[in-house]
């Protein structure tokens, strides 16, 4: 069965209350159950895992390599400031879409730049919770294309 890894980075535990304007009204226990909800109609399986800690998510990748086929990324800030999120998805080779809720091309300049991109499958940003989806979907395609 084909297993993902939906890893979500720093303050996205707050969703719901942080900036709802920008990031929606969904908590991360919501967005998770949609992703599990999603995940058992398509017949795979996945683990859903938050940080605040750049270490940690670095642990979660590597722990990801032989036990996850993909993974869907929402580093949040790290994504524009960690050499060492990039350093591991290209080191593991595990297959990651990097994912946002916000329109980060659309927000602060120093939001514009990505480390993940570079060794990304793809990109999804600006759709709120809904990428999630978008997410576990295109990244099912993409495997499914790779077998």
């Amino acid at each position: 069965m084909t297993s993902l890894l939906i890893l979500n980075g720093p303050n996205l535990n707050l969703l719901g209350t942080r900036e709802p304007e920008i990031y929606g009204a969904d908590t991360l226990a919501d967005v998770e159950a949609n992703c599990r909800a999603h995940a058992t109609a398509k017949g795979v399986d996945i683990a859903c895992v938050q940080s605040n800690h750049e270490g940690a998510l670095v642990d979660a990748i590597q722990a990801a390599k032989g036990t996850h086929d993909g993974i869907i990324l929402n580093a949040g800030a790290y994504t524009h400031t960690s050499i060492a999120l990039h350093d591991a998805i290209a080191g593991t080779q595990v297959p990651t879409i990097e994912l946002h809720l916000s329109n980060v091309h659309a927000r602060e300049e120093f939001r514009h730049h990505s480390y993940i991109a570079r060794v990304a499958v793809g990109v999804i940003c600006g759709f709120g919770a809904a990428g999630y989806i978008l997410a576990m979907d295109a990244m099912i395609g993409h495997l499914e294309t790779r077998r």
